[in-house]
């Protein structure tokens, strides 16, 4: 995707082969900073702090993680460490435990001396696949978009949170279909839920769509039931940290709360859906998943540009107020319309993710 005309991706290898570079999104939308990441406690301080954030780019960090630890040091125990450092920066996207069993099913079955380039070569190969796997999350979910019947002389479609290309390598999962539609000519607008606490929406979903061009509006997060009511939204379309083999879907704190207005309103919910987001492992999402919960900071504070372009963080909350901040929350199954992957759009169960992914299927 491009940025003022210059196409980047969210992650990418620097010039000596050896640092990887990334866009500090912490900074975003009134500074548009790159970052080194030198070693693996880095990228570990990347994924904690949310410089990356999105399942699918936290996983690509993860593994270039692995990559900058054999770099620093090819050994048995360093693999091990940085297996386990890496796995506790975030608990709840599924991607990052993905991305890291498969670096290390590799590395711990080559010699130490082969363990640095290999590593390297399955970083990058896991970024190019996950930009291919959006791309076509965004095939399958403009042929989606294509069957539905504005209510007005262009689509309306809600999203929520940030699952965009910032939130992967590029393309994005569920902006992928709203990108290519608006590509293909569709008239096609988005109302962009701003996602408190870390304004995710506001902050990075309506940044993006604004470079590449895509009209949006954004609103606040409550305002989503009410434009649903008057007839505002033609689709909702979200991301997905952890999906269930039956189909239960964790995503961002208040996604639940608009799949409810949506199936109140008989809107479609879509959701897009990288396969290294589904959790085999896991069928009930309420009870199974992990729901982060971080720091108060992010809800009793607020950054923003001031009048002299200053970027300043203040607190608005009264003193001594405390604050809880769940970071996720699983929308059932029953709310979801569809689930679009990069195998094609299915019913969110078991029997229509295993349509798409048979080789999943539980032995008899």
């Amino acid at each position: 995707m491009k940025v003022d005309g210059k196409p980047y991706r969210t992650i990418w290898l620097g010039a000596d082969s050896t640092t990887v570079q990334v866009i500090d999104q912490t900074m975003l939308p009134h500074r548009f900073v790159i970052r080194d990441l030198r070693a693996m406690e880095d990228a570990e301080r990347a994924i904690r702090t949310m410089i990356v954030r999105g399942a699918p780019l936290i996983g690509a960090a993860a593994a270039y993680g692995m990559a900058l630890a054999m770099a620093a040091d090819p050994s048995d125990a360093m693999l091990a460490r940085a297996y386990s450092v890496l796995l506790a920066s975030r608990p709840t996207a599924v991607n990052l435990r993905w991305a890291l069993d498969d670096l290390r099913a590799r590395l711990s079955l080559l010699p130490q001396g082969d363990r640095r380039e290999a590593a390297y070569r399955r970083a990058a190969e896991i970024c190019d696949e996950d930009a291919e796997i959006c791309r076509r999350i965004g095939e399958h979910g403009l042929a989606e978009v294509k069957r539905l019947k504005p209510r007005g002389e262009r689509l309306n479609a809600l999203t929520h949170c940030n699952a965009g290309w910032l939130a992967t390598v590029d393309w994005g999962t569920a902006l992928a279909p709203i990108y290519q539609a608006h590509n293909s000519g569709i008239p096609i607008h988005v109302w962009v839920d701003e996602t408190r606490p870390r304004n995710q929406g506001a902050s990075l979903t309506a940044w993006e769509l604004g470079k590449h061009g895509v009209p949006h509006t954004v609103i606040a997060d409550n305002a989503g039931g009410h434009l649903m009511q008057r007839g505002k939204v033609d689709f909702c379309i979200v991301g997905t940290d952890r999906t269930t083999r039956r189909g239960d879907v964790c995503n961002k704190i208040g996604t639940y709360l608009k799949a409810l207005a949506a199936h109140d309103n008989g809107v479609p919910f879509y959701v897009g859906l990288p396969y290294p987001s589904i959790d085999w492992t896991i069928e009930d999402g309420h009870r199974d998943i992990p729901i982060e919960e971080r720091s108060a900071a992010e809800l009793s504070r607020l950054s923003g540009r001031g009048e002299n372009g200053e970027v300043l963080s203040i607190d608005i909350l009264p003193e001594g107020s405390p604050a809880a901040n769940p970071a996720f929350d699983v929308t059932p199954a029953r709310l979801v319309t569809a689930l679009i992957t990069e195998r094609g759009a299915c019913a969110a169960s078991e029997a229509g993710l295993l349509s798409l992914y048979p080789e999943q299927a539980r032995a008899a």
